[in-house]
């Protein structure tokens, strides 16, 4: 038998496997329908299905962008994870009248996500 932390662990092990082959059906089957996802360094908001669309175009942003997990926590229906992304500058970033024009660098930073799960899902 398996415990709940044990099903987290599981389950953000395929949701972070589905993010690293950008499976954009994957990672919905993962979510709850009304889950938000949050950039409060570019502040940016999604809910339901937007968060799918504001995912694409993640992908459609940075095509070969990559997470390593630094570390993980995980406890009572919520992960913690610190992470490290990879991606080459390939089509230009915007945040809002700002444009970043593609420099074709490869660039890396640090991030960390704050997950909530719901019955097994991304909340």
């Amino acid at each position: 038998m398996t415990t709940y932390t044990e099903d987290l662990h599981q389950a953000i092990a395929a949701y972070n496997e589905a993010w690293g082959a950008h499976d954009l059906d994957r990672i919905r089957a993962l979510h709850a329908p009304d889950m938000v996802f949050e950039n409060h360094t570019a502040g940016e908001r999604a809910e339901g299905e937007e968060a799918i669309a504001h995912i694409a175009r993640i992908f459609e942003s940075w095509p070969d962008i990559a997470f390593t997990t630094r570390r993980l926590y995980v406890r009572d229906d919520l992960v913690v994870q610190e992470w490290t992304a990879t991606a080459t500058h390939v089509k230009p970033v915007r945040r809002g009248e700002i444009v970043a024009e593609p420099a074709g660098r490869r660039i890396e930073w640090e991030g960390m996500d704050i997950i909530p799960f719901e019955r097994g899902k991304v909340k």
